[in-house]
């Protein structure tokens, strides 16, 4: 009797415990990807006191968040970072290298997602002529797609184009962005459809962008509570056309008249809560996390960026953007909780680069900082090539601290073009900004295992990318000296927040150095699918339940 009654007592453990085992390998409805554009790590810690429980904080107490991830690339611009986080891989791979970047086989300036093969869907202007083709690799998306049959969708959402376009990768259902100016449509490219859905076509009739732009943007809270930022009145930002200083409040009624109409809305915080107004829309018309296979929305807040580049980490603005975020954030978990269901649905939140402190401000704090100037620079390297080779004639191109060769011309001139790439990558180095330079040469046959120069030879694409790579000083920009910019391998720019919450997540924190990287292979594993078909990173095991 007591071997009959142990018996059932282990049966009913192992059922209990195989019913909880596939409980929690069920896979989301949804997966909710979201990249902040421009957001530093430190914007979590900085106003964490200032945010409400459902916005960042959500994620924060029920969530994994890592505390020390970076980006492991140079250069940290936005194209490249929805591209590599997507991907789980480099430019050296992906073929991302920038926003643009010279082509050495068109001869001419590129944009990393445009194409002359398809037109816009949505308006009548040139804007959605955009597709991926320039992406190498799979992302995530696309492996979710071919794992499903594509039954289920993969909608990014962006104000910025590439923002939208390169996290879904090839097989996307839909991507969408934002058309300012004098349009004020969401739009997209006859890669992906003929005609826009109802739903967006209801949308552009009836979105808020004229009632948010008819409005004053003034701070959220008293300003006098904003401790955690510069005083309003600095030299070091930017201001609107129109304005003569970078204070508040802001009437955009007003400024909007100057400021390219409905493209104010990308610099102002309701950029945030369009792209906001604009998510929500498209699950609910594309019946996202309601079927039997898993949908993927990847969502970009562009306005964080063009608010940051305009006046600078330290700034009210800033502070003001993110606390009003936070509540779009709030909202928008809110809604998810609603629409999808609360064990439903998986969100990481990252972002595509940080930013470094104005310059200018660190030079008045007796921080070294530099700004370079980059026509200098040209006409400096144009000496190099006069004094050692005679010639003026032997650079294509010099465009994101890269020098591109004229190949043939220095062939014909009987030189080598290693002997031209080493000479000048040993002499720029006396150019006041440039840090540190090497040789496209040397980035192929010297394997550098960590620190900056391994962030430079992960950025470097052997068929892409040019033949003397270079590295300015900490700190250093080519802008004007009111608001900041981004680009470089250093901590400010690499350091950024990567929270995964929800479905198949444990709750914690980790120290542990983890790379952008990471987050596809990780995203691929808790979905049990293969990931994209060149990641280099690792899954991060220790944010799985």
């Amino acid at each position: 009797m007591k071997f009959k009654i142990i018996l059932s007592l282990f049966s009913i453990f192992c059922l209990l415990s195989c019913k909880q085992d596939n409980q929690q390998k069920v896979k989301p409805k949804l997966v909710v990807g979201i990249i902040i554009d421009q957001m530093r790590y430190d914007y979590l810690t900085r106003f964490e006191n200032r945010y409400e429980d459902d916005g960042f904080k959500r994620l924060l107490k029920n969530g994994f968040s890592l505390e020390n991830a970076h980006y492991n690339y140079i250069p940290t611009y936005t194209a490249v970072g929805h591209s590599s986080v997507y991907t789980g891989t480099t430019p050296s791979e992906h073929g991302i290298i920038s926003n643009n970047w010279y082509d050495k086989f068109l001869k001419k300036t590129i944009y990393c997602v445009d194409d002359e093969n398809y037109s816009t869907i949505g308006d009548n202007s040139d804007s959605g002529k955009k597709s991926p083709n320039r992406l190498f690799t799979t992302t995530v998306t696309d492996q979710l797609q071919l794992a499903q049959n594509k039954h289920g969708k993969t909608i990014g959402i962006a104000i910025k184009d590439r923002s939208a376009i390169l996290p879904v990768g090839h097989t996307a259902t839909a991507a969408y962005w934002y058309n300012g100016g004098n349009f004020n449509n969401w739009i997209t490219s006859s890669y992906y459809m003929s005609t826009l859905p109802n739903w967006v076509t209801n949308f552009n009739a009836n979105n808020n962008a004229d009632e948010y732009l008819n409005t004053t943007w003034n701070t959220l809270y008293d300003i006098k509570t904003y401790t955690n930022s510069r005083p309003d009145n600095s030299i070091f930002e930017g201001t609107f056309k129109g304005n003569q200083t970078p204070t508040f409040p802001k009437k955009l009624k007003e400024l909007r008249v100057k400021n390219g109409n409905f493209d104010l809305i990308k610099s102002i915080p309701a950029g945030n809560t369009l792209t906001t107004d604009f998510a929500k829309a498209a699950i609910i018309g594309e019946n996202l996390g309601k079927t039997d296979v898993t949908d993927f929305i990847a969502i970009s807040y562009s306005s964080t960026d063009y608010i940051g580049h305009k006046f600078g980490p330290a700034s009210v603005e800033i502070e003001d953007t993110y606390l009003r975020l936070d509540k779009d954030l709030a909202n928008f978990f809110n809604f998810l909780d609603q629409q999808v269901g609360k064990d439903n649905y998986l969100v990481f939140l990252t972002a595509d680069h940080a930013a470094v402190h104005v310059p200018a401000y660190l030079q008045s704090l007796k921080i070294a900082a530099h700004y370079l100037d980059i026509n200098k620079f040209r006409n400096f390297i144009l000496e190099i090539t006069k004094k050692y080779f005679n010639s003026t004639e032997l650079i294509e191109n010099v465009s994101n601290y890269q020098i591109f060769l004229d190949k043939e011309k220095i062939e014909a001139l009987g030189f080598s073009v290693n002997n031209v790439a080493q000479k000048l990558a040993d002499e720029v180095l006396n150019f006041n900004g440039i840090y540190k330079a090497v040789t496209a040469r040397t980035l192929q046959t010297t394997h550098f295992s960590s620190g900056i120069l391994n962030s430079l030879q992960n950025g470097y694409n052997q068929k892409l990318s040019g033949d003397v790579l270079m590295i300015p000083y900490p700190a250093t920009l080519i802008r004007e000296r009111t608001g900041t910019s981004h680009g470089s391998g250093y901590s400010y720019d690499t350091h950024v927040p990567i929270i995964f919450y929800g479905n198949g997540i444990k709750k914690g924190r980790s120290s542990k150095r983890y790379n952008i990287t990471d987050i596809a292979p990780t995203i691929a594993n808790l979905l049990q699918i293969e990931a994209p078909n060149s990641t280099n990173g690792i899954v991060i095991n220790e944010a799985l339940k």
